[in-house]
């Protein structure tokens, strides 16, 4: 496949990519190189691929693949002539193989060749910037500022007074950050907006007097956030986003939340004011938490479900107001059932 953005890697061999990616290598296949990835379905002479889900067997005996990476239950079916790779979790060997085959697809890319801090860019002489960082044409940086060794800058990215960016973190185009201070090997993505007004006002027959939001955005190291994601700082406390989660597009995250460490966000989450997530916890899509509870740590929400109540550690729930998904499941099963007997009461008219 030819891709326009990403160059094809130079080869690496079997047992170069086995060290990073936790897979096994038949004997006298060490030597063996890989160029490129692909899916099982279309990938062919030279190329890498995985399975992780039996749907995918089909398209495993037909693979044209160099070699495929399967846990050990599956290395049979591997048609011949096809390298097998077993691995004990084939998604994760697969992916770490393509960061060693593909880095720069790892963070947000240059938009421009120069390297270092452009002379376009817009910095503030009360900034300070270590040696090694990358600030593009029309980025901004604000007084006081800080800026770490080999952190990336985008064009359009607005770094305001007194943030700290990490070393090694990479700020995409148009995204803005206030009031915050971002932890080593962050990315955040395009038109992201770190560190604006939480939603603060007191409410009253006479108007609504908004409420001054002098808290902070403390972003911890190995944080991903997705674009058009919203983390407004806190009002009399700090926003937390603990090391290691992973934040979709489209999330929106209240003043005061303190979310855990290696949490997973999916697209469209809304968290209201002061919730707390534990570590490891799992919201899908469209989840809406609100404010002040709390969910316990490796907890997991089902897609569209509504958290309204406290959720016990390392519970599995669903559904509006979110529950047991055990639970949930049941009362939905009995709600078809009761359905098809309305529906078939009418359909036997008058007899």
């Amino acid at each position: 496949m030819q891709n326009d953005f990403f160059k094809s890697p130079a080869p690496l061999s079997l047992s170069e990519i086995a060290s990073e990616a936790s897979f096994e290598v038949p004997e006298g296949k060490e030597s063996e190189t890989i160029s490129l990835v692909g899916p099982i379905e279309a990938a062919t002479k030279g190329f890498l691929t995985f399975l992780d889900n039996t749907q995918y067997l089909p398209a495993l005996a037909e693979t044209k693949a160099k070699a495929v990476i399967c846990k050990a239950q599956f290395a049979s079916k591997v048609p011949q002539g096809v390298i097998c790779l077993v691995s004990k979790d084939p998604y994760r060997s697969f992916a770490a193989a393509m960061a060693m085959l593909f880095p720069q697809a790892m963070r947000p890319l240059p938009v421009l060749s120069e390297d270092g801090v452009s002379s376009r860019a817009i910095i503030d002489p009360g900034a300070a910037v270590e040696d090694g960082a990358h600030i593009e044409a029309g980025a901004v940086i604000g007084a006081g500022a800080q800026i770490g060794s080999g952190a990336h800058i985008a064009p359009g990215a607005v770094i305001g007074a007194n943030v700290s960016i990490g070393r090694r973190t990479s700020i995409a185009s148009n995204a803005t950050i206030l009031h915050a201070h971002v932890g080593d090997d962050v990315i955040i993505h395009a038109g992201a907006r770190i560190g604006s007004d939480g939603y603060g006002f007191a409410m009253g027959p006479g108007g609504h007097l908004k409420v001054p939001q002098i808290g902070r955005v403390i972003v911890q190291d190995k944080v991903e956030i997705g674009a058009g994601t919203c983390i407004d700082r806190g009002a009399n406390r700090d926003t937390v986003i603990g090391e290691g989660t992973k934040i979709d597009d489209q999330v929106m995250i209240g003043h005061n939340v303190e979310v855990g460490r290696h949490c997973i966000l999916v697209a469209q989450v809304g968290i209201a004011g002061s919730a707390k997530l534990g570590d490891f916890v799992a919201l899908g899509g469209k989840v809406a938490v609100v404010g002040h509870v709390t969910i316990g740590p490796g907890a997991q929400i089902a897609g569209g479900s509504g958290v309204g109540e406290n959720v016990p550690p390392g519970a599995v729930w669903g559904g509006t107001p979110a529950r047991p998904v055990q639970h949930w499941l049941e009362e939905m099963a009995a709600i078809r059932k009761a359905a098809r007997r309305k529906s078939s009461r009418k359909s036997g008219g008058g007899r």
